[in-house]
């Protein structure tokens, strides 16, 4: 179980981490997303035992991290640009790891090493983005780790790779009880591997809930009318999280359930109303508005 308490991390005059608290059980996929310069990849490093902490403390099954060689060996983390040596291959890398890692599977190592298309005597370096993340991927998983950290491992990999790389961990999760935590700005992955999702914006979680019950929090609707309700706002008094108008017709995301805002709708005698499923990445825009990071503004 990761265990995180009130953890604040600055560098210089920017708090990149600020307060942060939040618990993970074991055999959880964590999506963590968020606005850019959020503090996500700061708090991964931080998971990781990189980073020591300013404030607060993270443990991980009741143990810190930083300074922790046995706490860091149930871990493994892949970082957003895969650090390898100008002569680091697979093979060399993981004549080093075997020694690091008390958990190193010789059995998965050779399984990942013919899975993956990867010249395992070939410098990593002279590699592809995408070549050199499957490196990285060999290794880590060749470690059996519990605990798997990983930023923006999406990025760089062919559509191929990136479905077999989720059936991976969902494996390792279902048969090992891996916890993973993913940053990544492509949700729409995220939707389809993690069973959690925490929202960060300047360093502070503004949400942390399972992907089920976030969408439940959610409506967007179509409402069609034949003559436009003669209300100045017909959606007065609804918490409506995004308006977008075209003639009759408006498409409205709305935060609520159903019973607290559709008898209003209803009594507006729309000709239609039809009900849309929402994306990850739609939900992420109205809570990221609702923080004050206004595209809009930007646009």
């Amino acid at each position: 179980m990761i265990e995180i308490r009130n953890l604040t991390k600055r560098f210089e005059k920017v708090t990149a981490v600020d307060n942060l608290s939040l618990s993970l059980p074991e055999g959880a996929v964590l999506g963590l997303v968020g606005s850019n310069g959020s503090g996500k990849s700061t708090l991964l490093r931080m998971l990781a035992g990189v980073y020591q902490a300013d404030g607060g403390e993270i443990l991980l099954n009741g143990e810190t991290l930083f300074d922790n060689p046995s706490a860091k060996g149930n871990c493994y983390f892949i970082p957003d640009f895969p650090f390898f040596y100008n002569n680091s291959t697979v093979e060399n890398t993981a004549t080093i790891y075997r020694d690091l890692y008390p958990h190193w599977s010789e059995e998965q190592y050779e399984k990942y090493c013919s899975i993956f298309p990867i010249d395992r005597k070939a410098p990593v370096i002279n590699m592809s983005k995408g070549m050199q993340r499957q490196a990285a991927l060999i290794l880590a998983l060749s470690t059996c780790p519990h605990y798997l950290f990983m930023d923006e491992i999406f990025d760089g990999l062919d559509p191929v790779v990136r479905h077999l790389l989720k059936k991976i961990i969902i494996s390792h999760v279902s048969e090992h009880d891996m916890t993973v935590i993913i940053a990544s700005h492509n949700l729409r992955e995220l939707e389809d591997l993690c069973d959690r999702i925490c929202l960060m914006h300047r360093g502070k979680v503004l949400m942390e809930r399972d992907i089920d019950s976030i969408r439940m929090d959610y409506r967007k609707l179509q409402i069609a009318f034949t003559q436009l309700p003669s209300v100045p706002n017909p959606f007065a008094g609804i918490n409506v999280v995004n308006l977008w108008r075209n003639g009759n017709v408006f498409n409205v995301t709305i935060k609520g359930e159903e019973k607290d805002f559709m008898p209003q709708i209803n009594a507006l005698r729309p000709a239609y109303i039809s009900a849309m499923p929402l994306t990850l990445e739609e939900i992420f825009i109205s809570e990221m508005g609702a923080a004050g990071y206004d595209t809009n503004s930007i646009l």
